[in-house]
């Protein structure tokens, strides 16, 4: 398989995905719209397939879950949450990808000032069906 690279803006933070990764999920909880300006698109992979390089500043948003960015460009990189995948900012990988939006989470929470006009599955809370990696 083929390593997918990635980097945060002024490439500071690189990473490396050896392992493969999960279709895009848009989320628009309140947490990501907040973090991002606006919703997160996120792929995710098993973390002992991750390498990163270099300082990633880790913030925890939760009791459960943390976000990392680089503190020198500020650049949104990873979500750490429970289980055994961390989620990485689709954004932040260099193409090609290969990669899709498969869907859309926390819907109950987006902003009022956009409308989620495609015809993928759209959850108003977490959806482990579109969530979660499988092996």
């Amino acid at each position: 398989m083929t390593e997918t690279t990635g980097s945060c803006l002024c490439r500071a933070v690189t990473y490396a995905v050896s392992g493969p990764l999960r279709p895009v999920v848009a989320c628009h909880c309140q947490q990501c719209r907040k973090t991002s300006g606006h919703h997160v698109a996120a792929t995710s992979a098993h973390r002992e397939d991750v390498r990163i390089d270099g300082q990633v500043q880790w913030y925890q948003s939760s009791e459960t879950a943390r976000r990392g960015f680089c503190p020198t460009c500020g650049s949104n990189l990873f979500w750490d949450g429970p289980g055994a995948n961390l989620s990485i900012f689709a954004g932040t990988l260099d193409a090609p990808t290969g990669l899709k939006l498969v869907g859309h989470i926390y819907c109950a929470d987006k902003g009022d000032y956009y409308e989620l006009t495609d015809d993928l599955p759209k959850a108003a809370v977490r959806n482990p069906e579109l969530t979660t990696m499988v092996p």
